[in-house]
């Protein structure tokens, strides 16, 4: 009798933790659906979390590391989802990894990222990121093959988000492009290069004559030549 009855207890006991868990994911997707409706990222990143606790899935993973990464948050990002490379990570996945770590400086550990989003899928907007970070690592022949590529490959209307002032801006890809291979060009010959530094950052302005980066690049050189003067 007395097996009977704690069958009884265990079997109610699991019941009621089925139902108590239910009704709790039911709550948090409403609240998630709330707090997207509302604009409250911090919100949106609580309840995913709450929603991920009462039932894991990658999937839910990747989503938050991905909020976690639009907002700057790359290290919370990179705790959620790790850092190591996977077979089965998602291309969402390893572009949440490339951005995180390169945004916290780990530049050889993001290029490992951007090359397997580059060769699964080659384009414009991953080539200039690898070439970046391959003028960052000084490897200027790579940089230099992906900036070429960009350059055949890039559209009018790619655009590309700069954070270097107070307030984010966009300018068009093709002036990033340039930039790169303006940088790139200086840096193989400082004294050989300078003017042909200077005239492809006056194509990118000619683009876009308020990208701020190519104006302080411009700035600089024009600097450096007035010294030599």
């Amino acid at each position: 009798m007395k097996k009977i009855i704690l069958a009884i207890v265990v079997m109610s006991s699991l019941n009621l933790t089925a139902q108590t868990k239910t009704e709790l994911q039911k709550h948090f997707q409403k609240y998630y659906e709330q707090m997207k409706k509302q604009g409250d990222i911090q919100g949106v990143i609580n309840a995913m979390t709450h929603l991920d606790v009462l039932a894991p899935s990658q999937a839910r993973k990747d989503t938050l590391a991905y909020i976690y990464v639009s907002e700057g948050r790359n290290m919370e990002a990179l705790n959620t989802i790790g850092f190591e490379k996977n077979t089965t990570d998602s291309d969402l996945n390893t572009e949440i990894k490339a951005i995180a770590l390169k945004s916290l400086g780990e530049y050889e550990r993001a290029l490992e990222f951007y090359n397997i989003l580059y060769k699964k899928q080659p384009g414009a907007v991953v080539a200039y990121e690898l070439a970046d970070l391959m003028l960052q690592t000084n490897d200027l022949q790579g940089a230099q093959e992906k900036i070429e590529y960009g350059l055949a490959n890039v559209t009018d209307d790619m655009r590309r988000t700069y954070f270097e002032t107070q307030q984010p801006y966009q300018t068009s890809l093709k002036a990033g492009f340039l930039y790169l291979k303006a940088i790139a060009t200086f840096s193989e010959d400082r004294d050989e290069n300078q003017e042909i530094a200077l005239a492809t950052l006056n194509r990118a302005l000619a683009i876009d004559p308020n990208f701020n980066m190519a104006r302080i690049a411009k700035d600089a050189l024009l600097t450096r030549k007035k010294g030599e003067e």
